[in-house]
């Protein structure tokens, strides 16, 4: 076991427990941005791309209150998620015989893929601050909304293969994470990947309505938090054991 001064037991306590509390928040932010999720009626059932502008015009106007509710809520709270993720990052570096450029990269992915969520909620809030404009434009700001939410989908493959990389070099006789999570974050990499075709298809489960970009990306999303909490969960009781600090 790892021999510490009182400085630096102290230190390293004040970590692990701050790691602990955004651990434990996690699941807060998750039902909340779930709430949020649930709370915007666009996505039960999620709008069709083939909607004509006359209707989406109409979706608009009619719900306009719980869209925006909806948007700034997510525009308050999605970012909360983020240091769940840098938790995993935390982890990651803790990690031997692979390069700390995998955390570093991860860090870049996470931040990418939180600043283009954020730009999708911006414009479906934009598109309910007007409800009376045009149809047509409230169409473009839809369009835009949907499209930037669903398919910029290359940060989010680049997080799992990074991760799954990271794993996979960790030489320790007992690594971070279990081995397993290498091919399982390869797994929903692939998972959520076909869903850059909702840029191109209208129809279909590539659309962003589709089973493959909407419910298949989303849902894989949700579990590989689920299950990342547990992992990193022990990961850390195990930190606090190898590091010698009284939990």
């Amino acid at each position: 076991m790892q021999t510490l001064t009182e400085d630096e037991e102290q230190s390293t306590a004040t970590n692990l427990r701050a790691q602990q509390v955004i651990l434990w928040s996690t699941p807060v932010v998750a039902l909340v941005l779930l709430a949020l999720f649930v709370a915007f009626p666009g996505f039960f059932p999620p709008m069709s791309p083939n909607m004509t502008a006359t209707e989406v015009a109409q979706f608009y106007a009619d719900n306009t209150p719980l869209i925006r509710f909806s948007m700034v809520g997510f525009n308050l709270c999605g970012v909360m998620i983020v240091p769940f993720f840098v938790l995993i990052m935390g982890q990651m570096l803790r990690m031997r015989g692979q390069s700390h450029i995998f955390a570093f990269s991860y860090l870049t992915a996470i931040v990418a893929g939180v600043t283009l969520f954020a730009l999708s909620n911006i414009f479906f809030a934009v598109a309910a601050f007007r409800p009376d404009r045009g149809a047509e434009l409230v169409q473009v700001l839809n369009d835009l909304a949907w499209i930037i939410f669903i398919a910029p989908i290359g940060m989010l493959v680049a997080q799992f293969v990074l991760l799954a990389l990271a794993v996979y070099f960790d030489e320790q006789p007992q690594p971070v994470f279990p081995k397993w999570v290498s091919p399982y974050s390869l797994l929903t990499a692939l998972a959520m990947a076909p869903s850059a075709g909702a840029a191109v298809f209208r129809d279909g489960p590539l659309a962003w309505d589709g089973f493959v970009s909407f419910w298949l990306r989303n849902g894989a999303l949700a579990l590989f938090v689920a299950v990342m909490f547990f992992l990193v969960r022990s990961a850390l009781r195990r930190q606090i054991q190898q590091e010698g600090i009284a939990s």
